[in-house]
C-alpha cells in the first residue's frame, strides 16, 4: 500500500528529528502523559471485558438459545480472527490518516458491537456484533501501543506502552469475571447477558475526552511536516494542560517555513517485509506466535487439564483463576523492567524462565500445590514477555510504518492464539500433559533464538538507525544516551 512522498522529518538523522527527541526528553512526564495514559488504559480495560465477555455469557447463551460448545467456540474464533483483520487495518489507517482519529474509530466500533450483540435476537446477529467488537477491540490495541511509544521519551517510552498490558493483559483479566458478576447482580434474570453487553458500551463516553484530550502525536505530525501542529502539541505535553487554549512559549522544533532539503522518502507500508525491516518484522513474529500461542493453549486447556486430574469443574476454575495471578504480576514487572533494562535481556531471561516453568509443570507437578506454584510462575513470565513484545515492536519501525508494523506483530499473536490451542489439544488427547508442556517449552526455545536477531531499542529514538547486527549494549552504556 503506497502512501505519500515524505521528506526529511520521516528520516533517523534528520535534525529535526533531533530536536523532536530532546524535547520529549527535556519534557519528561507530565500530567498531560497522565491523563493520556489514564484514558487509554481505561479503554483496553474493557477491551480486556469485551475479550472475555463471550465466556461471562456462555452458560446462559447455551441455555436460552440451545447453543452447542462449538457455536461458543465459533463466537471466540470470530472475534479473533476480526481481531487480526482489525490490527492490520487499523495500522495501515493509522500511517496514512494519523493514530488519533483511528483510536476514536476503533472505539465506537467494538461500542458499536457491543449494542448489537445487546439486542442479537439469534446466533447469526450475535456473530455480526462480535466480528465488529473484535475488529474495534484488536484495532484500538495496536494504535494505543503505537500513540504510547510516539508521545513519551526513550526512557519513559516502555514504561508507558507496558502499562497498556498491565490494564489489558493483566487487570483486566483478572478483573472480567468480577465485572461479569457485578453485573449479574445488579441485572438478574434470563436478560442479564444482554445488560452486560449494554454495559460494554460504556467507553462510547471516552470517545468524548479523546477528541478533548488527547492529541495527535507529536512523531506523526512531524512526519507529516506539520511543525507548527507538532510544536502545539509538546508545548500542551510541557504544560500538563491537554485542554484549552493552545500554551505559547518555546518553538521546540525549529519552523522556517520551508521543508528540509533531502531526497524525498517514498512511505510504503510493504517495506515491513524487505530489507531491514524485514529482519525485524520476522523474528518478532516468530517469537509473538510462539508465547501467544502457547499463553492462549494454556488458559483454554487448563481446566480440561486438571479435571482430568480428578478435580471437580468448580475447583478447576479456581484454580486456574490462581494461577492467572501470577499474569498481573508479569505485567507489572514488565512495565518497570520497560524503565530499566533493554528489551532483548528481559525477553531473553523470561523465555528461559517460561521454559522451565513449563517443564516443572509437564514433567515435575505430582502435586496441586506444585501445579500451582508453577503455573503461577508460568503466567507471569508469559505476561512479562507479552508486554515487553508490545514495549519492543512500536520502537523496531520508523514512523511512517510504525503504526502498521506493530499491528502485524500483534496480529501474528492474535492469529496464534486462534491456531495453536488446537494443535495443544491434540498433543493433550496423544501424550497428556508432558506432550503439551514439551511443546510449549520447545516453543520458548524457539522464541530465544528469534529475539536474539533482533537489535536493540532501549534508550534510543524510535526514529534513530539501528545496526541490526550490533552486539547489544551494556545497561550502564545505554542508560547513559537515553
Amino acid at each position: 500500500m503506497a502512501g505519500p512522498t515524505l521528506s526529511s522529518p520521516d528520516i533517523p538523522n534528520s535534525p529535526r528529528v533531533a530536536e523532536l527527541d530532546g524535547a520529549l526528553d527535556k519534557i519528561g512526564v507530565t500530567r498531560s502523559h497522565h491523563t493520556i495514559i489514564f484514558l487509554i488504559l481505561i479503554g483496553c480495560l474493557f477491551d480486556s471485558f469485551e475479550q472475555n465477555a463471550i465466556g461471562l455469557v456462555g452458560p446462559l447463551l447455551k441455555q436460552q438459545w440451545g447453543l452447542s460448545a462449538t457455536d461458543i467456540g465459533l463466537l471466540n474464533t470470530i472475534t479473533f480472527a476480526s481481531a487480526a483483520i482489525g490490527r492490520i487495518v487499523s495500522g495501515l489507517v493509522a500511517d496514512r490518516y494519523g493514530r488519533r482519529v483511528m483510536l476514536s474509530l476503533d472505539l465506537l466500533l467494538f461500542t458499536l458491537g457491543a449494542g448489537i450483540c445487546a439486542l442479537a435476537p439469534d446466533l447469526t446477529v450475535m456473530a455480526i456484533g462480535r466480528a465488529i467488537v473484535g475488529f474495534g477491540l484488536g484495532g484500538e490495541i495496536a494504535i494505543a501501543v503505537t500513540m504510547l511509544a510516539e508521545f513519551c521519551s526513550s526512557k519513559f517510552r516502555g514504561t508507558a506502552v507496558g502499562l497498556v498490558n498491565v490494564g489489558a493483559g493483566g487487570m483486566g483479566n483478572f478483573l472480567a469475571p468480577a465485572f461479569g458478576l457485578l453485573v449479574f447482580t445488579l441485572f438478574p434474570g434470563e436478560n442479564s447477558w444482554r445488560w452486560l453487553f449494554f454495559c460494554l458500551m460504556l467507553p462510547a463516553l471516552l470517545g468524548a475526552f479523546y477528541r478533548r484530550y488527547i492529541p495527535e502525536t507529536p512523531r506523526f505530525l512531524l512526519s507529516r511536516h506539520k511543525i507548527a501542529e507538532a510544536n502545539q502539541v509538546l508545548a500542551r505535553l510541557a504544560s500538563g494542560k491537554l485542554s484549552g487554549p493552545a500554551p505559547q512559549g518555546q518553538a521546540w522544533i525549529s519552523d522556517d517555513g520551508k521543508r528540509e532539503q533531502a531526497a524525498p522518502v517514498k512511505v510504503r507500508s510493504m517495506e515491513i517485509f524487505q530489507g531491514a525491516l524485514a529482519r525485524r518484522t520476522l523474528p518478532l513474529c516468530i517469537a509473538i506466535w510462539m508465547t501467544y500461542g502457547a499463553q492462549i493453549s494454556v488458559l483454554t486447556l487448563m481446566p480440561t487439564i486438571l479435571v482430568s486430574l480428578g478435580y471437580t469443574m468448580s475447583k478447576s476454575l479456581l484454580f486456574t483463576m490462581v494461577m492467572q495471578s501470577g499474569s498481573l504480576l508479569g505485567a507489572i514487572a514488565a512495565s518497570a523492567f520497560g524503565f530499566h533494562l533493554p528489551r532483548k535481556r528481559v525477553l531473553t531471561a523470561g523465555a528461559i524462565g517460561a521454559c522451565l516453568a513449563a517443564l516443572t509443570i509437564g514433567f515435575l507437578a505430582k502435586n496441586i500445590v506444585l501445579i500451582l506454584a508453577a503455573g503461577a510462575v508460568f503466567q507471569f513470565f508469559v505476561l512479562l514477555l507479552n508486554t515487553t513484545i508490545w514495549i519492543f515492536a512500536p520502537e523496531l519501525y520508523p514512523t511512517r510504518v510504525r503504526a502498521f508494523g506493530t499491528a502485524f506483530i500483534l496480529a501474528t499473536g492474535t492469529a496464534a492464539g486462534a491456531f495453536m490451542p488446537l494443535v495443544a489439544g491434540r498433543l493433550f488427547d496423544a501424550f497428556g500433559l508432558a506432550g503439551v508442556f514439551g511443546m510449549i517449552a520447545a516453543m520458548y526455545g524457539i522464541f530465544t533464538l528469534a529475539v536474539r536477531t533482533v537489535p536493540e531499542t532501549y534508550g534510543k529514538s524510535p526514529d534513530a538507525p539501528l545496526q541490526d547486527d550490533a552486539p547489544e549494549a551494556p545497561v550502564q552504556a545505554v542508560a547513559a544516551r537515553s
